[in-house]
Parts: structure tokens; sequence; C-alpha cells
């Protein structure tokens, strides 16, 4: 009985320990950002503040979300139990996994902190603490939660789904890029949660934070891979049999390949992927990443870097055909219409008055929060099918019209999509500014839209009224400095 005791006590003990180390590595964040307006594509929107919270780990250095710090101007960190904030700044950031990490150049913010090491994904219903500074207060919030399950779910930061991990801990805005702790390790960190839903909260898992670690040891972030194809479920048995199909075999079926990525040249429309490494995919798209518990097959991709290989078994003509892929794009690079962008001004192109800039989810958020009912439907169903038929290709859109004499009569055709310019087809902004100011015979600047309707300038009118528009507006250039020669 006595020795019991003495365990107990020394558990206690231990534990004690362990969990004041925790909390004396937790650090609020405070963070002051100025993004851009993509409406008005030469602005800013203007500072504001946010606060997040974060984990010392190895390297004196704070762990946290990309989210807390994009866009920052500004950042500051604070010890727990502490009340001296320091000067912080961004030493690497994953916008993809919504992580980042941060620098305190001040040696004595470190003091008697123990860096947490990043441990190992956590089994479904494992019970874990959240630490951080949620709203409600201004001290150290500490929750308890269950690791409810572990799939693929969209990142809100950048609209890519990863692996992510599912805890009902109550979580609230500042307890982002706060540690899940199991165990005296971080096992997640805090990104996001489901406003109108009872403790559902969402975790940048182990196993992703280690890949974004693995990822800057060389000092530059390359981001997480993408094989660069558009599938189908293979569940239908008359499916199954028209691509011969046995049933000893299971797969999905490739509908398109992205231009420039990986897949291009090694994996053909109408081939059915049957594995990605030694995962076998089944006719759901999913793979099983740990028994009995399956995920989406972009898991076996992203747990590569860029420029690592892949081995991918298909059937093609009803024959297996093993075929190895260079993963050597990143998921940011495939698009159509780029996802969110951080720490990177807009794109954009003034003539005339008329304000050129492509498509990206960015610009989409000028249509408010609810965008996805409130922008134009033409934009919205774009999303559907995002994929270029070309490399480099964007959607360029006449973004807004700046009334003046020159423009007059035009001021409610925006936005819509530009297709050519003076007859020639382009493809990106880069061709739309090409074309408009290339040398041409003709007085005028003709630009069309998908439908056939025409913008027409003069363009000795348009150079004569530049100067004047552009005092007018308070806008210094024309064009954004991606678009300078």
């Amino acid at each position: 009985c006595i020795l019991i005791i003495l365990v107990m006590i020394f558990c206690f003990i231990t534990t004690g320990w362990a969990e004041g180390n925790v909390q004396d590595s937790i650090v609020k964040v405070y963070a002051v950002y100025d993004a851009p307006d993509y409406y008005n594509p030469w602005n800013m929107q203007g500072p504001q503040s946010v606060t997040g919270s974060g984990a010392i780990i190895q390297g004196n250095r704070i762990l946290t979300n990309a989210h807390v710090v994009s866009d920052v101007t500004f950042l500051q960190v604070r010890r727990h139990g502490e009340t001296q904030r320091y000067p912080a700044r961004v030493v690497a950031i994953s916008h993809q996994v919504d992580l980042a990490l941060l620098e305190v150049d001040d040696s004595t913010f470190f003091q008697r902190a123990q860096a947490l090491e990043i441990g190992e994904l956590p089994e479904t219903h494992q019970e874990v603490y959240v630490y951080g500074f949620p709203m409600g207060g201004d001290t150290l919030s500490i929750t308890k939660g269950i690791i409810s399950r572990i799939e693929h779910q969209p990142y809100v930061h950048s609209s890519i789904p990863f692996l992510a991990g599912q805890i009902d801990a109550a979580i609230n805005p500042g307890n982002s890029g706060g540690p899940v702790i199991l165990d005296g390790k971080i096992v997640g960190v805090i990104m996001q949660g489901i406003p109108n839903a009872q403790n559902i909260g969402y975790m940048v898992p182990a196993p992703i934070v280690t890949h974004f670690f693995d990822d800057i040891k060389d000092g530059k972030y390359d981001g997480f891979p993408n094989l660069g194809i558009t599938m189908e479920y293979m569940e239908n048995p008359d499916l199954r049999k028209k691509y011969q199909m046995p049933d000893t075999l299971t797969g999905i079926l490739v509908t398109e390949v992205y231009p420039g990525s990986p897949a291009q040249g090694k994996i053909q429309p109408e081939d059915v992927l049957l594995c990605l490494d030694d995962f076998t995919v089944a006719n759901d798209g999913t793979v099983e990443f740990r028994p009995q518990e399956r995920t989406s097959l972009s898991y076996v991709v992203q747990k590569h870097q860029i420029g690592d290989p892949l081995a991918v078994k298909l059937l093609r003509n009803g024959k297996e055909l093993p075929v190895q892929v260079t993963l050597n794009t990143s998921a940011d690079d495939t698009w159509l219409i780029s996802m969110e962008q951080y720490e990177a001004l807009p794109s954009y192109f003034i003539y005339g008055g008329i304000v050129f800039s492509p498509l990206t989810m960015n610009l989409f958020t000028i249509w408010g929060p609810q965008w996805y009912d409130n922008a134009p439907k033409e934009l919205v169903a774009l999303l559907s099918n995002n994929i270029p038929e070309v490399m480099g290709e964007q959607v360029v859109l006449v973004l807004r019209i700046l009334p003046a004499d020159i423009n007059d009569g035009y001021q409610d055709v925006a936005p819509w999509i530009v297709d050519k310019v003076n007859s020639k087809k382009i493809w990106n902004m880069k061709d739309l500014v090409k074309y408009t100011e290339e040398d041409d015979s003709s007085p005028y600047t003709i630009f069309e839209n998908t439908k056939g309707q025409k913008i027409v300038l003069d363009r000795e009118k348009v150079k004569a009224s530049k100067d004047r528009l552009f005092s007018v507006y308070k806008i210094r250039d024309d064009r954004s400095a991606d678009l300078k020669l």
C-alpha cells in the first residue's frame, strides 16, 4: 500500500511538473497586419490588429498559425505569466497548411522555457489538452477534448484539403496557433473551428508540422506537392467493366491531367489509378493510412517533399502499368484561379480608366463573406473546373471602371472576362499588357469578352487623359510591379 501511494505521489508530481513546463512554453501573439485592397489593387486596406497563440519549440522558435501573422507589419509575443511583450519576426511560413515559425532576437525571452517536442499522430478517441489565449480573458486557457476523427479537410486559410484532426475541445478566436498537447508533446496546432457547430474544431496534425519542418531545413519553403489530376470514383459496376477492371482490383478513373503537372506525360485520361507507393487506392479514392482508418489518396502524395519520386501503378487498356512520377510542382502552381495569396500585392493594369486584374480567391472576397452567393455566377462557376488550358493561364477581368470622359458609357459593364485584345487571344495579364501596348496601325484599342461584347477606346485620347485621370484617383502606377519590364 505504501508503495502504491508513493507511485501515485510520484505520478502526480511528474504530471504537474510536465504540465507546468507546457504552460511556461505557451505564448500569446500580438500582430498588426495590412492586407491589400483587391477592389482598389493599388491600395492597402489599412492596419488591423489580431491576437493568437503559439508554443516555444526547439531552436528558440515559436510555432503558430500562418493566418495569425499573414501580411504582418508589426509583431510582438508575450510568455504565459509575464507582462512584457517582445518584438518578434516571421522566419518561415506555410500558407498551404497554415503554419508559421517566429523568432525573438532577445534571448531573455526564452529563459526558463522548455522547448516542446513534436509528437506523433494521435489515435482517435485519445484525450488531449488545448493551450492558448482565446477571447474572454487575457490569461492562459486550457481546455480538454477528444480526437474525434482524422481525415482530409479543406484548410480555410488556403482552401486546399490536407490531413486534419477534429477535436471536441472548446476553442474560440485567439486559440489559433495554440498547441494540442498529448503526454507533454505537441500533436497538433489549432487552426480553425465551425462557428455554428458545438465544439467542432480542427488542428494541423503532427505529420503535417513535421513535413513543414523538413521542408525548410534548406532555408526555403517549397510547399506540398500535387499530382495534378482530376478523378472519378469507380464504384459503379458498369464503369468498372468498361475499363476492364477485375473484381480483384480497386482504383479511380483519371479524367483530366493538368498542363505542366507532374502527371503530364506519365498519366493519361482514362487510366485507372490503382496504387500510389505501397498504398492501394479504393474505388472511392481513399487509402488506408492506419488500420481501419481511411482518407483521401492525396495523403500519399502529400507525404512527399517537392522533387521526390512517386511510384504509381496504373491500369491502361486492361493492363497493369508501373510508372514513376517526379513531384516537381506545388499545389499552388496548378490552378486556373489561384488559391488564397498572402504577402503578395495583387496584379493589376489600368488603361483608359479600366482596371484589369486576374480572378483569384482573394478577389472573390470583395463580394463579402458570402461571396459564393453574391459574386457573379459566371465567375463562381469557374471554380467547379479550376484547370487551366495552358500553363500560366489566368482569368483576366475588367474589374471596374474609374469613371472618366474617356470611358463614358462603359461604367456599368464590369466585371467581365477579357478574351481578346485587338482580336488576339490572351491567356494572362502579361498578354493583356503586351497586346494593349504593342504598335498597331488601328487608332483604337479593342477589348473583347467571351460573349463577343467590346470596349473600344481611342489610343490618343487614352494617352492624353492618363495624367489627369491618375491625379484625380490618386494612383501612382498604371500597373503592378509584376507587369513592369
